[in-house]
């Protein structure tokens, strides 16, 4: 990149044509680093003027250097101040110390995904906040400023119907001839893998067109419970019925094997799952826990059901309930995609996100 701004094959941004910074101080993989790395392409392509900034991200990504931080002292073009869009911590306080501290000109915003109590410590951070954000409307319960809700969105073309269900099964090496139910992401107790096992035990016996798939990986430190989930299901005499896929980068292709999705988290705190399925047009049953109540729709045009936490018998209560009728299971599979359009494209969330750096700096 010379310095005559910008952007290179390298994907770094001249700092002058940059609006919003949006950092990302953990260089290990998080939800956090993946909305950062999922949202900033779309935020761009609508003209928003974001970059990264920070360890752990795919080299593509648009970004700054940190070096280009000493360059915040003279605004962006034609603006009177930057955006500093925060989401932990850490990132917080830096930029009150660039501002209140250095003064340069940065106006803050961050991002809650939070569903607890904060600290005294968090609590000062956000109150220097010119905007907070919460990432649903349980998280905006928790905070004590006046915030604007925007839930996440889903690249809702990525994650989208196939145009044969049968192929996409066999694509996956799973029987075409047998409805899925699947269960996706890391294994561990948190997670509640075990009550989705122990419900696919209780339920498929009775119904042999019914298969299971688990897919996701076990962190060294949640192999045993993963390895004593798979003994269990073979001493069910099910090991060919409840099949541990692992880990998958192409995930998308397996939503469009399933026929229906449960998400039996214990604890949660957004949830993107529901989002990928109902967007591939498959039905959702999920616990009450994280943004979870907030995604779905029940009753009326539904796209699943709501089921206690902790609970193998409303699980497999609720499941056997979509298993067992295929009018239903059809009617909500509609609903499901038109809902993941309607409401939880990543473009809407970067429209709204958009809106609220406007109101917050650029109006």
């Amino acid at each position: 990149m010379t310095g005559s701004g910008g952007n290179s094959s390298s994907s770094i941004v001249y700092i002058r044509d940059v609006e919003v910074i949006a950092p990302n101080f953990k260089r290990r993989l998080s939800g956090v680093t993946s909305t950062i790395i999922q949202l900033i392409p779309v935020q761009r392509a609508l003209g928003q003027k974001v970059a990264a900034l920070g360890p752990g991200l795919p080299a593509d990504l648009p970004h700054i250097r940190l070096r280009d931080l000493f360059s915040l002292w003279t605004p962006p073009r034609g603006k009177h101040c930057r955006i500093w869009h925060a989401r932990r911590n850490i990132e917080m306080l830096p930029a009150i110390l660039m501002r209140d501290v250095l003064r340069m000109p940065l106006k803050i915003i961050f991002t809650s995904a939070s569903q607890r109590k904060h600290t005294g410590w968090t609590k000062w951070l956000v109150s220097k906040m010119d905007g907070v954000i919460a990432t649903s409307g349980k998280t905006a319960d928790y905070l004590t400023v006046p915030n604007s809700v925007v839930l996440h969105g889903i690249d809702t073309e990525r994650f989208s119907p196939p145009a044969d269900k049968a192929e996409a099964k066999r694509a996956r090496g799973l029987d075409p001839a047998k409805k899925i139910v699947g269960c996706f992401g890391r294994v561990r107790h948190q997670k509640g893998t075990d009550l989705f096992v122990d419900s696919m035990i209780r339920l498929l016996p009775s119904r042999p067109d019914w298969s299971a798939i688990i897919a996701g990986r076990a962190t060294s430190k949640h192999v045993e419970f993963e390895n004593d989930l798979k003994a269990k299901v073979k001493t069910a005499g099910l090991a060919d019925r409840i099949l541990f896929v692992g880990e998958h980068t192409d995930i998308n292709e397996w939503y469009r094997g399933l026929d229906l999705f449960i998400a039996p988290q214990r604890w949660e705190g957004f949830g993107l799952t529901p989002l990928e399925a109902m967007a591939t047009a498959v039905p959702v049953i999920a616990t009450d826990v994280g943004a979870f109540p907030e995604l779905l729709v029940t009753g009326e045009n539904e796209t699943g059901l709501i089921i206690a936490r902790d609970s193998v018998d409303a699980m497999a209560e609720a499941a056997g309930i979509f298993m067992d009728d295929d009018a239903r299971r059809q009617a909500a599979s509609q609903c499901s995609r038109l809902h993941a359009i309607g409401n939880f494209s990543i473009e809407g969330e970067a429209k709204r996100l958009g809106n609220i750096y406007r109101i917050t700096a650029f109006a």
